[in-house]
């Protein structure tokens, strides 16, 4: 399973990224708010990623924050809502924020303005996501993405820890003026999770 891909930007286009890594051209899938963050083509660029697995299709969706990935996957888990759908609600507003304001807050009426999202459907997310969401504002938390942080980040996810208790981890952590060491932070963050 890929969770997370470093490498050249090839093409983007508003609604996919081609990504190459190890001489291999990934086809992502990215929102527009992805889009108008990624850099000029020919740059390297690293994106979280959620591996969507069917019997006939298998398709990578990128994100360049963390926070943005796991609004994705909170979207899919509700009944009614698939990828393609919660691909396009984070399309739908500028910030991953506002969305959790309209979920946490019930704003019906604003959900309903993205593109595919019926009245049930977002009665649907705020019933099931409304408690989801951390309660000290509208803000989901974002551990500050340096290339390290992201290689610790996505070593941990595969030794099976949540991303929410990472990102914790993360941000107890200081950001030195030096430059990090993958292993040093890494050993950090175990301990603290270990604790």
């Amino acid at each position: 399973m890929i969770a997370h891909l470093r490498g050249k930007l090839l093409a983007k286009h508003p609604n996919q990224a081609i990504v190459e890594a190890g001489g291999v051209g990934y086809d992502v899938t990215i929102s527009v708010p992805t889009f108008s963050a990624l850099p000029e083509t020919g740059c390297e660029v690293a994106l979280f990623i959620h591996t969507h697995v069917r019997e006939d299709v298998m398709a990578l969706y990128g994100f360049l924050q963390t926070a943005d990935k796991t609004l994705f996957e909170k979207l899919i888990g509700v009944s009614g809502i698939g990828p393609k759908l919660a691909n396009t609600i984070l399309s739908g507003m500028a910030e991953t924020s506002q969305i959790v304001g309209a979920i946490r807050g019930g704003d019906i009426a604003r959900l309903t303005r993205i593109p595919g999202v019926g009245k049930k459907t977002a009665e649907r997310m705020v019933l099931e996501l409304r408690d989801k969401f951390p309660a000290t504002g509208l803000e989901m938390p974002r551990a500050a993405t340096t290339p390290v942080r992201e290689d610790v980040i996505s070593a941990l996810l595969n030794l099976g820890y949540k991303l929410s208790e990472v990102e914790k981890a993360l941000s107890g952590i200081a950001n030195h003026a030096k430059p990090e060491s993958f292993d040093l932070l890494f050993r950090e963050v175990m301990g603290l999770l270990s604790k």
